[in-house]
């Protein structure tokens, strides 16, 4: 852990790496199957993050165990449990991101 909490770390974790890029791209799949950030709530968007980082922690340990490593299946399974709570909170189905009509770009209002 840092010495200091700094909140956001899709800004300023390194995208240049295989785990860095990853986790973005889950970020940003996720809210786009959630009708995209601008639709977001607050919440919402802290649930993201906290799910794509449950993501990592449940594949960490499927790929530990894929290794012959030891797993902490209580962990695991409590990781997986947790993972599934976020999932229901945000919803499972895809969402449409919001339109607009042509009328609403003509007049320059909102959907």
């Amino acid at each position: 852990m840092p010495a200091r909490y700094e909140p956001d770390f899709e800004r300023r974790i390194d995208k240049r790496t295989a785990v860095g890029s990853a986790l973005i791209a889950r970020l940003n799949t996720m809210q786009s199957d959630l009708g995209g950030p601008d639709s977001l709530s607050h919440a919402k968007q802290s649930l993201i993050k906290r799910a794509v980082w449950l993501e990592a922690v449940v594949e960490s340990h499927e790929q530990n165990l894929s290794n012959g490593q030891p797993v902490d299946l209580g962990g695991y399974t409590q990781a997986i449990n947790s993972l599934l709570g976020l999932y229901r909170t945000l919803g499972l189905e895809r969402l449409q991101r919001p339109v607009k009509s042509l009328r609403q770009i003509m007049d320059g209002t909102s959907p």
